[in-house]
């Protein structure tokens, strides 16, 4: 039982620091921290994966049953599955940001392109796309 008991601390645990590590991910993706948003996801990956790993151990253990029997035990369960929702939503949210985040970029990217360059794309005669570097800069008349 006690092995149990640590495992399912354990596990809430990595849960709870799944949760902070994603509210530290938002903020990161809201200051737009590159460095720190490639380093997060590299630890939330790593957490995920014990999380897993730790289910796994738990879903072997032979006194498993206990975890419907003992209440302490079916409480800690519970903490763990609300924390583990939570963590799913947030991660969603998180995605979407990031969505809005790179969507925004590629349109910051188009305009500065098309400012700098006086870009402008035309079709050719096949219908394929064509760019000007010069588009109605060069008129005489």
């Amino acid at each position: 039982m006690a092995a149990l008991l640590s495992l399912v601390e354990f596990q809430l645990k990595n849960a709870q620091d799944l949760n902070a590590l994603l509210i530290e991910e938002r903020a990161a993706i809201a200051s737009r921290s590159t460095i720190d948003i490639e380093k997060l996801a590299k630890d939330k990956l790593t957490l995920i994966e014990q999380i897993q790993t730790t289910d796994q151990r738990i879903g072997q253990h032979p006194n498993v049953d206990e975890l419907r029997q003992d209440g302490n035990l079916t409480s800690l369960v519970e903490q763990i599955n609300h924390t583990i929702e939570v963590c799913q939503k947030e991660n969603t949210l998180n995605g979407e940001a990031l969505d809005r985040a790179q969507l925004s970029y590629n349109r910051l990217n188009n305009l500065m392109q098309q400012s700098q360059g006086k870009i402008g794309m035309t079709y050719n005669a096949d219908g394929h796309t064509h760019t000007l570097s010069t588009l109605g800069t060069s008129l005489k008349a």
